[in-house]
């Protein structure tokens, strides 16, 4: 678990020390012995390793301790310290960042491939997890030959690979619309139209994979949802066929409502009796009227109506 540490070591003082241990060879102007040469270098060299001891930290940020292989806790006090130059420190940032992954292709629920990609934004709550309980990335330096381990990008690729890991999970989950729903469409949650149901769902499992580490996940959100290009084009010609035949429903609901008030009114303010026949073909006339794609071109009987 992590422990703070709350250092009260002045940096300023010690470095103060180091730079007076560093200049110690200066001495040899008053001093022209020269059994006294090893000694003024040694005292220079002693500066120089008091220097490694000095660690700046910076607000929001952390340096984690490390002695011999063992953790002795996370300094988060900000300040300029000197510590034992023994000790190993590692940063570890405490900001709010974010991360986009990549766009992947994974299936819905109902088997359609689609595209879906995430922005996560999240920060470290726990030290000493986010630094020991990720395996960390090794890689050697072009001109060292020595292996360099890089904490900062272990963590950072374990939350790209789980938000990938969570995005197909909640994929498989939703389906992407609810066109095949129609009459339970407000009841189901599909992932064009729950945004906001998605994503607290999204939040809520990358959160737990990544608290594991010591990640909080403050917000999550899908930034890209479509298709796959293989069915984009069908399943747009399903969607308009869709679109098509609820707006032709509205329009018949409306022709109807609107033919049974002229019946109503015609009979009300006792304009015209018409028998079964007559009101037949006069809904059937209005109908056409009110339902066609074109405006209609009306006919002017001179005659009678009978």
């Amino acid at each position: 678990m992590e422990k703070e540490l709350k250092l009260k070591t002045n940096g300023f003082f010690h470095l103060f020390i180091a730079f007076v241990l560093l200049f110690a060879p200066l001495g040899l102007i008053f001093y022209h012995e020269i059994w006294n040469i090893p000694t003024f270098i040694f005292l220079s060299l002693v500066g120089l390793f008091w220097l490694t001891g000095l660690f700046i930290v910076q607000p929001n940020q952390t340096s984690v301790l490390v002695f011999f292989g063992k953790y002795q806790g996370t300094v988060k006090t900000n300040g300029f310290f000197w510590l034992n130059p023994f000790y190993s420190k590692k940063k570890v940032s405490l900001r709010v960042r974010n991360l986009e992954s990549d766009v992947i292709k994974v299936n819905d629920k109902q088997g359609n491939p689609i595209l879906i990609s995430a922005i996560v934004v999240w920060k470290v709550i726990d030290t000493y997890k986010a630094v020991f309980d990720i395996e960390a990335l090794e890689e050697v330096d072009p001109k060292t030959g020595m292996k360099k381990t890089k904490s900062e990008e272990s963590y950072q690729k374990f939350i790209k690979i789980q938000t990938e890991a969570a995005l197909r999970k909640i994929a498989h989950t939703y389906p992407y619309d609810n066109i095949e729903q129609e009459k339970e469409a407000e009841e189901i949650i599909c992932l064009r139209s729950g945004i906001d149901e998605i994503n607290r769902s999204l939040a809520s499992e990358i959160g737990e994979r990544l608290l594991l580490v010591g990640i909080e996940v403050i917000e999550a959100r899908i930034s890209n949802l479509s298709y796959a290009p293989e069915i984009a084009g069908a399943m747009l010609r399903r969607q308009q066929a869709t679109a098509i035949v609820a707006a032709r429903q509205k329009i018949v609901e409306g022709a109807v409502g609107m033919v049974k008030l002229a019946l109503n009114e015609l009979k009300d303010q006792q304009i015209i009796e018409l028998d079964d026949d007559k009101k037949a073909s006069m809904v059937s006339n209005l109908l056409v009227v009110l339902c066609a794609d074109e405006s209609a071109r009306p006919v002017i009987n001179a005659g009678s109506i009978y």
